[in-house]
């Protein structure tokens, strides 16, 4: 089973006892890693129930539950393979109540977050609630809760924000609902207060192992600890698996100082590195190992590949972004020339608006293309709707999954109506659902109105129970069809879409969306430990539909160009990548914050990881260009080469472009339109 694996890897895959660090370079495996020691702890005689492998997205579980089950077969199913939120939903789900919390509550979107947010703190400002939501979500992260908030606020903004974050969860508690940050902060807070309810998950949970750890915040490493027994147990069942060289979103809370701390808290930790790498030539090793080195050393490690020394690294000198675009189209033009496929193709940068001169480019040449990290799935509008609605099911006191699929499809209750169900409900302290057959409420409201309101509240509570018991008699497909045929969605689409052709998209949005509900309900994700399907009703479904951030999309296999920021290309390669925009001010962006050396120091090491992860996410090819000049507002000003280009200590007679060679990039360009017109 393991032949496959170098030395590193084995040892890895071999440590069942006690924590271990895998220190697992870019391209060395990580995941193989993880696969194949999820099969040793089985063959161990460790029950796959009992095992818990952690990720930071549906994507990367999903691709390893397939590996998983490649391996040990059926049993793979019992491994509960989630991301870091799905495993806090599951605790809370089972063992919420001791902290007040029912097992239906709601999972709030971003969009359900700022909305509150302006309600609790008086104001229409969206750039103001957002600013808002990502100070609180910095605080939960680092696990402050109002009051603590308060007492550490460094200004009269901060002391309004934490005042605002005091009024926002008791908002939550009322509407029986959490946020993504709560989470993680929440199963914290259960398992450090409840011992019984803490040893329970510790002996439930045999071995934890956590993929991409050096992404990990404060709360998710808390919560780690407190899970393994950290401080309890003489050799807590924990594998960790990250790359302290990229460690690339410290803006949304991940620290390296739990890669620091993680050998003082466990004193028996083993530390592995995994060096080879499997992806790039060595030329491309070169360049990140030097890019990198700069940069303090929490593990030194050096990446090696046996795949052969390659083409070299080249840099290109642009005159302006127009011009960089039209080389890295010419240059894919020649890739496609020579056998690469478009998908075989990046064009990687560093903000989302450096993509606009690519796509013109892309267009004018009539390169297919597609920009990664765009409106996903679960953003659409229609997508958002059906959410609604089903969160609604769910948790009755979700107001503003209520307010949501209140107005939507339209029914003749307008805002008027709806502002006087709102102030009854304050007044009575219930849920705007609740409210609808208040007493009170009939003395408030015309009797149409409310006529319209108890004609929803009823077929709320018939879809509801449908829901609840579309298991064998109905299935889950057929309740929602019928949902959707009557609300008269199809029709709303049609109404408010700009062309037939966009409400003809959305509505394909929309019947992807319920194949794939009906297909979570059939079973296809959830299998009991021997393999057997076991059917979920929609209403199970529903309370975690918030939660998900992703579905596969018709167009996801075809054959495009890749336009990504960096962030999103983590975790991806491709065999030619062209990293666009490598200025000053643009990687590293603005490298000074406010004349603090410290803070500056900490920004550009984490922009350096970030061309780091840039370098490695290419397999045969790496073109690094850089601006001459760059457009500021409606000025031209001069620019300068990042600093990371000298550091990759490339030599300047390969990278660098000769005439020859550019006479030969003419000739492909050339070779490459002539094909295109015979097509």
């Amino acid at each position: 089973m393991h032949d496959t694996l170098n030395p590193a890897q084995l040892e890895a895959v071999h440590h069942l006892h006690g924590p271990s660090l895998v220190l697992a370079g870019a391209g060395s495996g990580k995941t193989r890693v993880i696969t194949h020691k999820i099969a040793r702890l089985i063959q161990a005689g460790l029950a796959p129930e009992r095992i818990a492998a952690i990720t930071f997205t549906n994507k990367a579980a999903a691709e390893m539950r397939e590996r998983a089950r490649s391996l040990v077969g059926r049993a793979a199913q019992g491994v509960l393979l989630c991301t870091f939120h799905a495993l806090g939903v599951r605790i809370l789900r089972e063992d919420g109540a001791a902290l007040g919390l029912k097992s239906q509550f709601s999972i709030l979107d971003s969009d359900d977050v700022i909305g509150i947010l302006k309600d609790c703190g008086g104001t229409t400002d969206s750039t103001t609630a957002r600013h808002w939501a990502w100070r609180i979500s910095q605080w939960k992260g680092a696990g402050l809760d109002a009051d603590a908030a308060l007492a550490q606020a460094r200004d009269e903004a901060d002391q309004l924000i934490a005042r605002v974050m005091a009024r926002y969860h008791e908002r939550l508690a009322a509407y029986q609902a959490v946020d993504f940050d709560d989470l993680i902060l929440l199963p914290l807070k259960l398992l450090q207060q409840h011992p019984e309810v803490r040893q329970r998950w510790q002996q439930r949970l045999g071995h934890v192992l956590v993929d991409e750890y050096q992404d990990t915040s404060a709360t998710q490493y808390a919560l780690l600890k407190v899970l393994v027994g950290q401080g309890e147990r003489p050799n807590p069942p924990l594998t960790c698996v990250g790359d302290d060289d990229q460690s690339i979103y410290g803006w949304r809370g991940a620290t390296l100082d739990n890669l620091r701390r993680l050998p003082q808290d466990f004193p028996s930790l083993k530390i592995i590195k995994l060096e080879q790498n499997y992806r790039s030539t060595n030329a491309i090793l070169r360049a990140a190992n030097a890019v990198i080195g700069p940069n303090p050393k929490l593990f030194p490690k050096t990446l090696w590949s046996a795949l052969g020394e390659g083409e070299p690294v080249r840099v290109l000198a642009c005159d302006h972004e127009e011009h960089e675009a039209e080389r890295a189209v010419a240059h894919i033009q020649g890739q496609r020339v020579r056998g690469a496929a478009w998908r075989d193709c990046a064009i990687l940068y560093r903000a989302n608006h450096q993509s606009r001169a690519f796509e013109v480019a892309l267009r004018r040449a009539g390169i297919p293309y597609k920009v990664s990290g765009g409106t996903g799935f679960f953003e659409r509008a229609e997508i958002k709707d059906l959410c609604a609605w089903l969160r609604l099911l769910a948790n009755e006191d979700d107001d503003p999954a209520f307010l949501r699929a209140v107005t939507t499809p339209k029914r003749g209750i307008g805002h008027q109506t709806l502002a006087q169900l709102g102030q009854v409900a304050a007044a009575l302290k219930l849920s705007l659902f609740e409210t609808l057959f208040a007493p009170t409420l009939q003395a408030t409201l015309a009797p149409r109105a409310l006529g319209s309101l108890h004609e929803f509240g009823r077929y709320v509570n018939e879809l509801q129970y449908r829901a609840r018991h579309a298991v064998g008699h109905e299935d889950a497909r057929s309740v929602l069809q019928q949902w959707l045929a009557d609300i008269g969605y199809e029709q709303h689409l049609h109404d408010h879409a700009d062309s037939p052709q966009q409400a003809s998209a959305r509505w394909g949005h929309v019947l992807d969306f319920i194949d794939w509900m009906a297909q979570r309900c059939g079973g296809d994700d959830a299998t009991d430990p021997q393999g057997a399907r076991t059917p979920r009703p929609l209403l199970e479904v529903a309370q975690t539909v918030a939660l998900l951030s992703t579905l596969s999309e018709r167009e996801q296999d075809q054959d495009a160009v890749v336009l990504s920021t960096l962030h999103a290309a983590k975790g991806l390669e491709w065999p030619h990548v062209w990293l666009a925009g490598v200025n000053e001010g643009l990687l590293p962006f603005k490298p000074d914050v406010d004349g603090d050396p410290e803070a500056s120091s900490a920004r550009i090491e984490e922009e350096r990881r970030l061309m780091y992860v840039g370098i490695t996410r290419a397999q045969r090819t790496l073109v690094v260009s850089w601006l001459k000049t760059r457009k500021q507002g409606r000025e031209r000003t001069p620019a300068q080469a990042s600093r990371f280009i000298a550091e990759m200590q490339l030599d300047p007679a390969t990278a660098q472009e000769d005439p020859r060679a550019k006479l030969r990039a003419l000739r492909e360009e050339f070779a490459a339109r002539a094909a295109a017109r015979r097509v």
